[in-house]
């Protein structure tokens, strides 16, 4: 289940606008002390030659976004442009933004810092969907949880971004040590005895009238994602981080896994998107902690979208997107539902006039792959941007633009700057000592809130 996409249906048709900006505009070249990692970043840069400036502007649009949409009172960004409406996968997003914005050298420490601590500060004290959980929605401007139509209410909580988010407090602990400690005060608020068993198998809520219905949540790709944000803490995440029952489907020639279970009988779609395996390879590596490695699908994906462009000279980049109108979740799959270039909405329904190249796949796989076809994909959306507010979803295989605005789009196109820079996943498979490990691991002070030293191990 892709439970942060149901975002859009109710808070786009609500949109609030009037959210100001929180900080000054980052102005780039700054006269701040570099960290060692940052002075890494800009030797990257200064070897990529002429493309640099290209680059960087790149980034600087996509920060535009989240400068737009930051609000000057609680520092939260929103989910969708001019829409206070935002999610747990949102808050990971924001801060994958601030990391990639600082190191790219987009903005200066100080503002780094002042805008990093809003968000860890927000995360620490932020209401909790039945007392244990973030919430599937908070509204930027108060702060408190919602529904998707902005309404207050308590509507439960999503494992996927709840794992998301996750992961990107270990990485901004591992690059930016002076948050290690904050970013372990988030985690210590959780309980997982609901969210993950003992074998890494993952579930979402619903809350109605104070009760609360789990379901098995997330499909191949994002459930790996989202499993590694827990293994990344020291849960046993295997049955997520592996790889589920697969079947085979051949396109040009090549067999491309997919995930088998049934939508018909699992009352969720199962489609191949491209973007969680970009966000695995750039953030991972494409290895989870404890997981399958998830390289060799990851580039069978590029290589089916490569070669349609070779054969059919229809410029892919497939994965899912936003949209203002029906059916607001676009599932713009690799494949799905038995079809190879597959458009559909989370209840099945076909949408083939909506394929979109998508811009934050083209920037991932350009990014992770390079070659032609990367320069190709790049040279298809590199012109999809409002130099005032950010980057659009797309550009639909018909040829129009798609100009809708989302914190996601703009965060992986950040991430995939970063990662191009750098030339390393963002996240390091290293355990520091912190508040999160030293209170999990003391037999006297467990709280029932079910910590990796809690459990049963999942083999016994």
């Amino acid at each position: 289940m892709l439970s942060r996409r149901t975002l859009l249906a109710s808070a786009v048709a609500s949109a609030v606008s009037g959210c100001g900006v929180v900080l000054p505009r980052g102005t780039g070249a700054t006269s701040d002390t570099l960290s060692p990692l940052d002075a890494d970043a800009a030797i990257s840069f200064r070897r990529a030659g002429s493309s640099i400036s290209r680059e960087l502007q790149w980034a600087r649009t996509a920060w535009r976004y989240v400068e737009n949409n930051t609000d000057e009172k609680t520092g939260l960004v929103n989910g969708v442009d001019r829409s206070v409406v935002f999610t747990a996968w949102n808050l990971a997003d924001a801060i994958a933004a601030t990391v990639a914005a600082r190191e790219l050298r987009i903005i200066e420490a100080r503002e780094f810092d002042l805008r990093m601590s809003r968000l860890l500060g927000f995360a620490a004290t932020m209401e909790l969907s039945g007392g244990v959980l973030p919430n599937k929605a908070y509204n930027a401007f108060t702060g408190k949880m919602v529904n998707f139509g902005n309404q207050p209410e308590d509507i439960g909580w999503s494992a996927v971004d709840t794992g998301r988010l996750m992961l990107w407090l270990k990485i901004v602990a591992q690059r930016h040590p002076q948050f290690a400690e904050y970013a372990d005060k988030v985690v210590l608020r959780f309980a997982f005895c609901d969210v993950i068993d003992d074998c890494g198998r993952l579930f979402g809520s619903s809350r109605s009238g104070g009760q609360t219905q789990k379901y098995a949540e997330g499909r191949l790709g994002y459930e790996q994602l989202a499993g590694a944000g827990f293994a990344a803490w020291g849960f046993d995440a295997a049955r997520s981080t592996s790889l589920p029952a697969t079947e085979v489907f051949n396109i040009y020639g090549m067999p491309v896994r997919h995930d088998a279970r049934d939508p018909r009988t699992t009352g969720a779609q199962a489609p191949l998107l491209t973007m969680p395996f970009v966000l695995m390879g750039v953030e991972l590596g494409w290895q989870q902690p404890g997981g399958a490695a998830l390289k060799p699908l990851a580039e069978t994906l590029f290589k089916v979208q490569e070669e349609r462009w070779r054969r059919e000279k229809v410029l892919t980049a497939r994965s899912d997107y936003q949209t203002p109108d029906q059916p607001y979740v676009v599932l713009d799959s690799v494949y799905a539902s038995g079809y190879p270039f597959n458009t559909i909405a989370s209840d099945g329904r076909h949408f083939e006039r909506l394929a979109l190249v998508n811009t934050r796949a083209a920037f991932g796989m350009w990014a992770l792959w390079g070659g032609e076809y990367g320069d190709r994909l790049i040279d298809g959306v590199k012109f999809l941007y409002d130099p005032d507010r950010g980057w659009y979803e797309g550009r639909f295989e018909t040829g129009a633009p798609h100009p809708f605005l989302t914190l996601s789009t703009n965060a992986a196109i950040l991430e995939a700057l970063l990662f191009k820079a750098t030339g390393a996943p963002l996240w390091k498979p290293v355990q520091a000592d912190g508040p999160f490990r030293v209170q999990s691991s003391d037999p006297y002070a467990k709280l029932n809130k079910c910590w990796p030293k809690e459990r049963v191990s999942c083999r016994a």
